[in-house]
């Protein structure tokens, strides 16, 4: 397989509580699952191809816990991106070139069984991780703002999940968001589970810092 490697901060929300019960191997909020995630890649090659500054996204559902599947999911690559780079980064995202089981986005993929066409857009994306805030605006197809969770007092509250073995990140913090979508996984979410994380994926699965 083709070396590759992605290493960016990742800012992702889905339709469940605060902590989203899949990191803990319980049912969703509602029963389903849909959400997105967005990465800056601040480092990244596949082979001698170079994916530094590119951004990427990923919407999906499922119509109960991940792991039975029957889910649906679209990939959105950075307009910026040449067409080999677009090429790798849907072979990414697609769980292609990856062992088995070592990625979320593998996972993700093995538990879909509807591709939607990938869409190719400019993703304007700003987050700041230790701050927990994060703004998304991928024209006509989604919008996003993240916040940290607000205590009974008003002042920003701080908890983080720590996955030592995980397949998505070692560490994420926990905040909130507001998201819609218009594309092909439609989203019209508010005040849901948010997640800031370092992400660092490679073909062999996450890469510990």
């Amino acid at each position: 397989m083709t070396d590759w490697y992605v290493e960016g901060i990742e800012f992702g929300s889905c339709n469940c509580s605060y902590g989203c019960p899949c990191q803990f191997e319980a049912l969703p909020t509602h029963g389903h699952c849909r959400g997105f995630e967005v990465v800056r890649i601040d480092k990244g090659h596949f082979g001698d191809l170079q994916l530094a500054g590119l951004n990427v996204a990923m919407l999906y559902a499922w119509p109960g816990p991940i792991a039975e599947g029957n889910g649906e999911l679209q990939a959105i690559v950075d307009e910026r991106a040449s067409p080999a780079q677009r090429e790798a980064l849907l072979k990414i995202l697609l769980g292609e070139e990856t062992d088995e089981g070592a990625t979320h986005w593998w996972v993700y993929r093995a538990m879909s069984s509807t591709i939607h066409e990938p869409l190719v857009r400019p993703i304007v994306y700003e987050v700041d991780l230790e701050a927990r805030t994060a703004r998304v605006r991928i024209p006509e197809v989604l919008e996003s703002v993240g916040r940290p969770i607000l205590g009974a007092t008003g002042d920003a509250y701080r908890v983080r999940i720590d996955i030592p073995d995980g397949i998505e990140f070692e560490r994420a913090e926990v905040g909130s968001a507001t998201t819609t979508s218009t594309a092909a996984v439609q989203l019209d979410l508010r005040d849901t589970y948010g997640q800031f994380n370092v992400l660092r994926h490679s073909r062999g699965g996450v890469v510990h810092g």
